[in-house]
């Protein structure tokens, strides 16, 4: 079967979805691998780097799409790299359904079967397949190493012959994978860390990275697979109001607090924005699904009355060639966890792709109201389905 690699067209995105040591693995599994010209170059990958992995480099993608049984995307695919692709292609990656309804429908209509891997189940034989860990790790990290840089004052505490400078005060909403790591990397600059997150479960994590986990006398808001569960507007006034202080006090905030599927939750409003001091830093990890921050402009820094806000998209791409290497990785092992003896083939009982199969030929698995079926795609003899091999 022959896997594509494409160069990604979205605006901004550094990461490509294989990279040479996972092209070898392939290789070794059995499987034919095309990579696009130049599809490694933003992560630093050279097209010579996977010729000698085994990898073919194509020029089009349309010549990279033809007779394609597997695709490896990051970002969703476009309605133009749909059209390119034969009727029954598997394409796995980021799918970002919960926002692409008429993408959805498209790839139904050309007869795809697609895996959205930001829908895999968090049990412990997916923990290798994790896009969403294996990323917001990345993220955790690179936003406390932004504030940093962004910030008027040192973090760890200097004393000098002109006087004792005081460490820094970092606050991280949402202890999470992100969170996690970033009080981890900001307890390694020196900082002084509160953490707070709507599951108590996580506060001897938290405090086993040396941060203080902030008990705040609200209910639990645990839901299933670990994620936290959407909450009232109410629990959300009074988390607010008991959050305030923490957040005035701080020299970086950090929020990383996300739904899976819906809008992110609104934990700092315009008021506690305005009640930090003037050379704080916000950075919101949650920008791209409506942020945690109601100040936050999604994609942009913006000064709001002397506080720093970043609303940097996906920031793990700006680590292009870790994240490409972890998230490759990730794809790789969800294909080999069905490929047997060259032969992929999925398994539409396994909890892995029922969870994650979002269209499966004329199907759009993923909807609120059910499966819908779509009209199947009108194939001629040239266009026919190739057999998995």
């Amino acid at each position: 079967m022959k896997v594509a690699i494409p160069a990604e067209v979205t605006e901004g995105e550094t990461r490509v979805a294989a990279v040479p040591d996972t092209v070898v693995k392939l290789k070794n599994a059995g499987f034919d691998v095309a990579v696009q010209k130049g599809a490694g170059s933003s992560a630093h990958f050279s097209d010579d780097s996977y010729r000698e992995a085994g990898a073919e480099i194509v020029d089009s993608s349309a010549e990279l799409y033809r007779g394609a049984g597997l695709v490896f995307k990051v970002q969703p695919a476009t309605s133009d790299e749909v059209d390119q692709m034969d009727p029954g292609t598997v394409v796995v990656g980021y799918v970002h359904a919960y926002k692409n309804d008429e993408l959805l429908k498209k790839y139904a209509v050309r007869g795809l079967t697609v895996l959205a891997l930001e829908l895999l189940p968090r049990v412990s034989r997916a923990q290798s397949m994790d896009v969403l860990s294996s990323q917001a790790s990345l993220s955790g990290y690179k936003a406390v190493i932004l504030a940093a840089s962004k910030l008027d004052r040192i973090i760890p505490m200097q004393m000098t012959a002109a006087g004792t400078l005081p460490p820094g005060r970092v606050l991280i909403l949402g202890a999470g994978v992100a969170g996690l790591q970033a009080i981890a990397t900001a307890r390694r600059l020196g900082a002084i860390i509160e953490a707070y997150d709507v599951r108590p479960a996580v506060k001897e994590e938290v405090e086993s990275l040396g941060a203080k986990f902030l008990d705040i006398p609200l209910e639990s808001a645990e839901g299933q697979g670990g994620y936290a569960k959407e909450q009232g507007e109410e629990f959300l006034r009074r988390q607010r109001e008991l959050l305030t202080d923490r957040i005035a006090a701080s020299d970086i905030l950090i929020t990383t607090a996300a739904i899976p599927g819906r809008r992110a939750p609104l934990l700092v409003t315009t008021e506690m924005v305005e009640g930090m001091r003037p050379g704080a830093v916000i950075v919101d990890l949650a920008a791209d699904t409506g942020g945690n921050c109601e100040v936050t402009v999604a994609g942009e820094e913006i000064d709001y009355r002397g506080v720093t806000v970043i609303g940097i998209r996906d920031i793990a791409t700006t680590l292009g060639l870790h994240a490409s290497q972890t998230y490759s990785r990730n794809l790789l092992n969800l294909v080999l966890t069905f490929t047997k003896d060259g032969a992929f083939a999925l398994d539409f009982g396994d909890e892995l792709v029922k969870a994650t199969c979002v269209v499966k030929g004329s199907e759009v698995l993923y909807s609120p109201q059910g499966v819908q079926q779509v009209a199947p795609p009108k194939i001629d003899s040239s266009d026919a389905p190739k057999e998995n091999s």
